[in-house]
């Protein structure tokens, strides 16, 4: 973070602070997996492991489905050094750190977007995890924690006990050594100048309680770096808050300077890995234009011409690409142009997005893939918003309210093309709407209410046909505190991230001899992620079941493991 002078505010020496032990979402648990078999080996650097992915290839002739099933061998090497405990000191240049584990590294997260609603909000929850700070609310005494955080507060089925024949389940995030959250050193930029415990309180998330013994904390991180601001992208009533921006209209000059940012985050902090992530708001959609962003060599060319279509969200992610770190968009627009995927192929620089999935989306990828598969077909899917935070206002805007129309739309595409007897398939050749194929109607609106603050309301129906004509209408109405449902997701993508840069495989099948890294589009986040970024020419998977079976598959994968079955196969037999 840049140098500050004194907010002005000191904090309060807390009677709370750790009198009760760390939340288990918040606990250090050492790394006890230890498989016994010839399919994984442990060292001391490295989980080396086999792995058999098995599928199968159905063509149709005269009607005849035949099946045959595949196999292909893989080897997976996870790298066992994660990030070394570390926070950010009164001065924001210099990181003390406490060298607790050998394998430890170090890792920051960067944030663009770090004085919004969702950066003070983790930053804030990071420190308060951190000090095991403790406060009042109405109901009683409250202690941090990381729930809502798929890693850090979901489990998964490792096995059984042969004793007792019950399940073994433990928490997501142990699977392999992962970051742990309290020890990401953090810092980004903000088009908005104000110090972080005051843009805490400018956000008005968290209790007054909390705040207050924060103060301090936050006020040690300083002031966000200076941001970029080209006002065509975000919504006009944006401009109030621009008073901290990198100078000028040179898009070179400001790559540059974000390059510059993150290597000298880096080396003041003796970093071994910076993930850079847009918490920003959501732009307009960038246009494809051929010759300016189509191509890694044309983007790079454009962003030397200053192209009005090259936009702050791009520009940060081939920042990152070309300093090798990896990028992820937590917003809806198109930062990934095809120019910035080629780059980062080119790169091998890792890229993830878009958008966060936190409330309504998350609901709707769950309850429409459930009508789906129950034989019921929804006719119509109709999404209601009202908030009034930051994020609502911006939204307001036309061009910016598009861009999330389109991450929120595409959520059931996947689940409706699945079942063609339902839903009658696309016309060969055609365009449009029927390119696709039949789909249900659906709409999403999203309307800023400021007195209702970071508490989202949203309101779903689904209409639907039913057996012989019939018709279902259910309703569904879901409140939500917005920015305390993202930030966990923030804290997932980043660690995820990070562990996926310490995995390579290699294709036993094929003879390869070298391990490679993973491809540089991380499909594997999908979970988290409304519109998921996907390898060029493979489909996008937006059921939630698919993609937590994807992610717990593979990281049992890296243990050699096979993946999850519910098919329990010894209750089922004699």
């Amino acid at each position: 973070m840049a140098p500050t002078t004194s907010s002005g505010y000191t904090t309060p020496d807390s009677e709370l602070e750790s009198i009760l032990p760390p939340h288990p979402t918040a606990a250090r648990r050492p790394h006890q997996i230890v498989v016994e078999s010839e399919n994984a080996t442990f060292s001391d650097d490295y989980i080396t492991s086999k792995y058999t992915d098995r599928g199968a290839d159905v063509v149709v002739v005269n009607g005849q489905y035949i099946v045959k099933p595949t196999a292909r061998s893989y080897e997976f090497q996870t790298q066992r050094k994660v990030s070394k405990t570390g926070y950010a000191s009164p001065h924001p240049n210099i990181c003390h750190r406490i060298y607790t584990d050998a394998l430890r590294s170090s890792s920051r997260l960067m944030m663009i977007g770090i004085g919004g609603n969702n950066g003070t909000t983790l930053a804030a929850t990071v420190l308060a995890n951190r000090h095991n700070i403790v406060w009042h609310t109405k109901s009683g005494i409250q202690q941090p924690n990381y729930i809502g955080s798929v890693l850090r507060a979901s489990t998964i089925r490792l096995g059984v006990d042969p004793i007792t024949g019950k399940d073994v389940n433990i928490p997501l995030g142990d699977v392999l050594p992962m970051v742990h959250p309290n020890d990401l050193v953090l810092g980004g930029w903000d088009i908005s100048g104000l110090p972080l415990d005051k843009a805490m309180a400018r956000a008005e998330v968290l209790p007054w309680d909390l705040q207050r013994q924060l103060i301090g904390h936050m006020g040690n991180l300083g002031k966000p770096l200076p941001s970029i601001y080209y006002p065509d992208f975000i919504a006009a009533n944006q401009e109030a808050r621009a008073d901290n921006l990198i100078l000028g209209n040179d898009k070179q000059v400001h790559l540059e300077k974000l390059r510059a940012d993150i290597r000298e985050f880096r080396s003041a902090n003796d970093l071994d890995r910076v993930i850079v992530f847009w918490t920003a708001n959501t732009e307009r959609y960038s246009d494809i234009i051929p010759g300016v962003n189509d191509t890694a060599n044309n983007l790079l060319n454009a962003i030397k011409n200053s192209h009005s279509e090259v936009s702050p969200s791009t520009l940060f992610a081939v920042a990152a690409i070309l300093e090798g770190e990896p990028f992820i968009n937590g917003a809806p627009q198109n930062t990934f142009v095809p120019g910035v995927i080629e780059l980062a192929g080119r790169k091998r620089a890792f890229i993830g997005g878009d958008d966060l999935k936190s409330g309504q989306t998350k609901l709707k990828s769950v309850f429409a893939e459930f009508l789906v598969n129950a034989g019921i077909k929804p006719l119509a899917i109709s999404s209601y918003n009202h908030l009034g935070n930051n994020d609502g206002r911006n939204l307001s805007a036309e061009a910016q309210f598009k861009s999330k129309e389109i991450s929120k739309s595409s959520v059931v595409d996947d689940m409706v093309d699945a079942n063609r007897l339902l839903y009658k398939p696309p016309v060969p050749g055609a365009k449009g709407k029927d390119a696709k194929g039949e789909h249900p109607d659906h709409i999403v609106v999203i309307k800023y209410v400021p007195a209702v603050g970071d508490s989202k309301r949203a309101i779903d129906e689904y209409y639907s046909e039913i057996f012989c004509g019939g018709r279902s209408t259910i309703n569904i109405f879901n409140e939500c505190e917005d920015s305390l449902l993202a930030t966990p997701l923030i804290l997932d993508l980043t660690i995820l991230a990070e562990l996926l840069t310490r995995v390579k495989y290699r294709d036993a099948t094929a003879g390869e001899i070298e391990f490679s890294s993973l491809h540089p589009v991380l499909s594997l986040l999908s979970y988290m992620l409304k519109a998921p970024l996907v390898k060029p020419g493979t489909d996008v998977v937006n059921s939630l079941g698919r993609q937590r079976n994807a992610l717990e598959t593979f990281l049992k994968a890296c243990l050699g493991l096979e993946g999850s079955t519910d098919l329990l196969l010894k209750s089922r037999i004699w």
